[in-house]
């Protein structure tokens, strides 16, 4: 009888451990942000509002740059017919528009930046949330971005599942 004690025991705290074990053991999940950032509704419309900023600012400095083009060829053309100190005030005169112009074209690129980093915060501020209340109900204990996974089960990937609700809490991003 003694003997039956302890497999009963023993099999018993097996049995027992083994479960506790079971369902303590949680798998980090992953989520690949920037897919997130290019693909969810918020994150198209903001890339499609940055691309236009991008371009139409561009489309001025291209047109300005054109119109540079036309004086310096005229400046040049000229050359042999003005006084050499009207010569060097045209193209000194020139030197500062094309100063001015890349100024210009700066000033737009670090626009189009801010606005970049400005959509790229408010979507993670939103998505911070959305993860922690994710992680609460799965109880998940850790999310890792996926750039900083070597290689993983696919079936622990959370992305499309983070994605459908950051959809439907944020439709778009005031950049402006």
């Amino acid at each position: 009888m003694n003997i039956y004690k302890k497999i009963f025991i023993t099999f018993f705290l097996i049995f027992f451990f083994g479960l506790s074990l079971k369902a303590d053991t949680s798998y980090p999940s992953f989520v690949d942000f920037k897919f997130i950032l290019n693909e969810s509704d918020a994150g198209k419309k903001a890339q499609a509002f940055i691309k236009k900023e991008l371009n139409t600012g561009l489309k001025k400095i291209k047109e300005k740059q054109t119109k540079l083009q036309d004086e310096e060829k005229k400046i040049i053309q000229q050359k042999k017919i003005l006084s050499p100190e009207e010569y060097k005030k045209k193209v000194t005169d020139l030197r500062n528009q094309v100063s001015s112009l890349q100024k210009e074209r700066n000033k737009i690129l670090k626009i189009v930046a801010d606005y970049r980093n400005k959509a790229q915060e408010e979507l993670l501020k939103n998505l911070n949330p959305i993860i922690e209340e994710y992680m609460k109900e799965k109880k998940i204990r850790m999310v890792i971005d996926k750039k900083n996974i070597l290689m993983a089960d696919k079936s622990l990937e959370i992305t499309k599942e983070i994605m459908a609700l950051l959809n439907k809490k944020l439709k778009s991003i005031d950049l402006k």
